[in-house]
């Protein structure tokens, strides 16, 4: 079953002599619980492929379909519902409340959800258990390391139990001890709970991570070959 499924997707930012073409006729098929790495260099339309993939942008021209949903067919409320619970995304530079627990910030797509607080406090703690945050569960996000507020940033991606979860760059700020580590975590909680990922990077050094490798340049989309 596929968790992806684009076709013949174009992006185009501007207009006239001065538009810029992130995406060209794109297709794309993602099988539900691939592991993918999509590499290019800064301008290439990663980013814009992920946003899309989100629910962020929609295309200027062609058929967006996650999750089994053709986005360009719902309104704002579902759309907003998607990104909900069926979308995890994680940011290059986290987005956190400084002013927020560590659990409240993992928490706050429940909060979206109308879930209960005492819920929201039970399943934020058991994720920021799960990735090596179970003791840190009330402090503030400020007073968290870079790597610290990226296991953060993953556990809220991941509070709803979506079925995509994407991450734009996770490593670009961490050393590279702890950047071992996040794609570690993610890798382990890609085994045990199936979910899709696709991770945007242009780093190297994760070569060999994931199961499928993907190219973005020039705005078009192709399979690149994995190293033996």
């Amino acid at each position: 079953m596929s968790a992806i499924h684009l076709q013949g997707v174009s992006r185009t930012y501007g207009q006239g002599s001065t538009a810029v073409r992130a995406l060209a006729d794109v297709d794309l098929e993602v099988e539900a619980g691939a592991f993918v790495m999509v590499r290019g260099r800064s301008g290439s339309g990663k980013t814009t492929l992920l946003n899309l993939l989100a629910g962020l942008d929609s295309p200027t021209a062609g058929s967006v379909r996650v999750a089994g949903q053709e986005l360009s067919r719902l309104g704002d409320r579902a759309l907003s519902r998607f990104r909900n619970q069926s979308v995890g995304y994680v940011f290059q530079a986290f987005y956190l409340e400084s002013g927020r627990s560590a659990w409240e910030n993992a928490a706050l797509p429940l909060v979206f959800a109308g879930v209960p607080a005492a819920e929201r406090r039970r399943r934020a703690g058991e994720l920021l258990e799960q990735v090596g945050l179970g003791d840190k569960l009330d402090a503030p996000a400020s007073n968290l390391s870079a790597g610290q507020r990226q296991r953060v940033a993953l556990a809220r991606a991941l509070i709803n139990r979506p079925s995509l979860l994407l991450a734009d760059e996770p490593t670009a700020n961490l050393d590279s001890r702890t950047s071992d580590g996040i794609l570690q975590l993610i890798g382990e909680l890609h085994e045990r709970s199936g979910v899709t990922v696709v991770i945007v990077t242009h780093d190297h050094a994760l070569d060999g991570i994931g199961t499928r490798d993907l190219t973005v340049e020039d705005g078009r989309v192709r399979e690149a070959e994995r190293a033996p």
